[in-house]
């Protein structure tokens, strides 16, 4: 089902400092090598949070250490140290970012979090299941950048990183991410200015300069730097390549669509649903955003006797009879 694209949150428009606002994911784990011995090397993981402002749309990266809580709460630390806090963090309850936080023994409730959070005048909101597209912005440049890291991180030629030479690469990944073109705002064709984030995090319009040189994976094996700017080297040749596409615009989601109302009758769009498994739900509660336009419901499934309630977006559910059919 489809209903017209909302109108952006109060939150993209809101003219406050940066990262203000924040959607956030985590991704990961990567080996690296923790320290050598004789009989070969020790390997640890790695994890990565990614803070995207919904505003400006820069980004920053944080590199998690340990699977903690702690470990999570001091890369929030070190991102307010930097950006200055936060009102208000977003993420979704996708199969990455909850797999993550399982691995990480991370619990979005635990008591020493939200103490954390309360102090600094910050709240954390969630998505509905099932609807990483209403993340809209920063679902979509954190879903190319993890794509891409995760791609190259998983090779064979990059399981030897060090942690140095792992929060280099995440700090040049994030001047590529920033120095990314938001709108053209010169009409002048001899001198074209871009818009991007890192203008509006630094006030100066040049961008850090890479090294002089060429890198290729020859470099991987040498000194850390180098290996430090042939990985960034893959990232900006991938990440030219993937985010170019998602500047055109896409035509959808623009007509008004009949709400679905409480009693309809749905089947529910299910990819662990056996063979033969049809879960067919009725929605019990609709959930109208401040447009009064229905986009997401909760819907009572029976299975095997038991009785579940799920929350959806209408985009996994399929209409099948309305309460007045």
């Amino acid at each position: 089902m489809e209903q017209k694209m909302a109108p952006l949150p109060a939150d993209r428009l809101a003219s406050e400092p940066p990262f203000t606002h924040v959607g956030l994911d985590v991704f990961g784990p990567w080996s690296i090598v923790t320290r050598r011995t004789r009989g070969g090397s020790a390997e640890s993981k790695r994890w990565a949070v990614l803070f995207t402002c919904m505003s400006t749309r820069a980004t920053h990266i944080e590199v998690l250490e340990s699977m903690s809580t702690s470990s999570f709460i001091n890369a929030l630390r070190r991102f307010f140290a930097i950006r200055g806090s936060s009102k208000q963090l977003r993420s979704d309850r996708g199969t990455n970012f909850i797999g993550a936080c399982k691995e990480l023994k991370f619990n979005i409730s635990d008591p020493e979090l939200t103490s954390f959070l309360d102090k600094q005048g910050c709240s954390w909101t969630f998505n509905s299941p099932h609807s990483s597209h209403m993340g809209g912005c920063w679902e979509r440049l954190i879903g190319v950048a993890r794509r891409i890291l995760e791609g190259m991180l998983l090779r064979s030629d990059t399981k030897h990183l060090t942690h140095e030479v792992l929060t280099t690469l995440m700090v040049e990944v994030m001047a590529i991410l920033n120095a990314r073109p938001l709108i053209s705002v010169s009409t002048d064709p001899d001198n074209p200015s871009i818009l991007t984030p890192a203008m509006i995090l630094t006030q100066k319009i040049t961008t850090v300069t890479t090294p002089p040189g060429d890198f290729d994976h020859k470099d991987l094996h040498k000194s850390q730097w180098k290996q430090v700017q042939c990985l960034a080297e893959s990232f900006w040749k991938r990440w030219r390549q993937e985010y170019l596409v998602t500047l055109q615009k896409r035509h959808k989601w623009t007509d008004d669509k009949p709400n679905i109302q409480v009693d309809d009758v749905v089947l529910m769009k299910d990819s662990q649903a056996k063979r033969n498994d049809w879960p067919i739900g009725l929605v019990v509660k609709t959930l109208p955003s401040k447009d009064n336009k229905v986009r997401k419901v909760e819907v009572k499934v029976v299975r095997q006797g038991t009785t579940k309630t799920y929350i959806r977006p209408i985009s996994e559910l399929v209409f099948l009879m309305s309460k007045d059919s």
